[in-house]
């Protein structure tokens, strides 16, 4: 395992319009084509320029949401000098409330921007990944899983000391105590025999 002492951890900030502009770009040909499907699944025949003139809000708000999302949360990190999940609230928020600006009221702004914030915000908490949290690249795998089996790992007379002896746990000379406990208990000569190899 690799440690560096002189590792870096003060915040960089961003190009919040490039990223932004990135975002738009990305969230933009997603709107596109989920505006070509909804062209492609209407009743009436609306031509090719129906991607656009019928359903192109989709692209629109799409592009917006993306684009709004990206640029507060990297202006935020910028502002606030920090990479956290408060940056991740605030641009789902902005990013949802776009989305309820379609309905023209302000519960559906405030309530599209609180349930987007909580989705990024819980999403971003939890890894920010639908596989699981991502793999540390400076750790060798096998080193990784060695150590995860070790902790798991205790010595068999810890194990014996914590539980006990009986219900197939034994510590080593367990038959020669016994026999020594029945003796004092009860006055019987129990012969010890060791343990057949099978």
């Amino acid at each position: 395992m690799a440690h560096h002492e002189s590792e870096d951890h003060s915040y960089h900030p961003q190009d919040a319009l490039s990223v932004a502009m990135k975002a738009t770009a990305l969230t933009g040909g997603i709107g596109l084509v989920g505006s070509a499907v909804q062209n492609t699944l209407a009743r009436q025949n609306v031509g090719a320029l129906g991607i656009f003139m019928r359903s192109g809000s989709t692209i629109g708000v799409l592009a917006a949401m993306g684009g709004t999302y990206s640029f507060v949360k990297t202006a935020s990190a910028n502002l606030r000098e920090q990479e956290d999940t408060f940056n991740t609230a605030l641009g789902g928020f902005f990013s949802g409330a776009i989305l309820g600006l379609r309905l023209r009221t302000f519960p559906a702004v405030v309530g599209y921007g609180a349930a987007l914030s909580t989705f990024m915000t819980a999403f971003e908490y939890t890894g920010g990944s639908l596989f699981g949290s991502k793999k540390d690249q400076d750790v060798d795998e096998y080193d990784r899983r060695t150590a995860l089996r070790k902790n798991f790992q205790t010595a068999g007379e810890q194990s014996v000391a914590e539980l006990g002896e009986g219900r197939g746990i034994y510590g080593p000379n367990y038959e020669q105590r016994r026999a020594e406990r029945i003796k004092e208990a009860y006055g019987i000569e129990v012969p010890t025999s060791p343990v057949p190899a099978s």
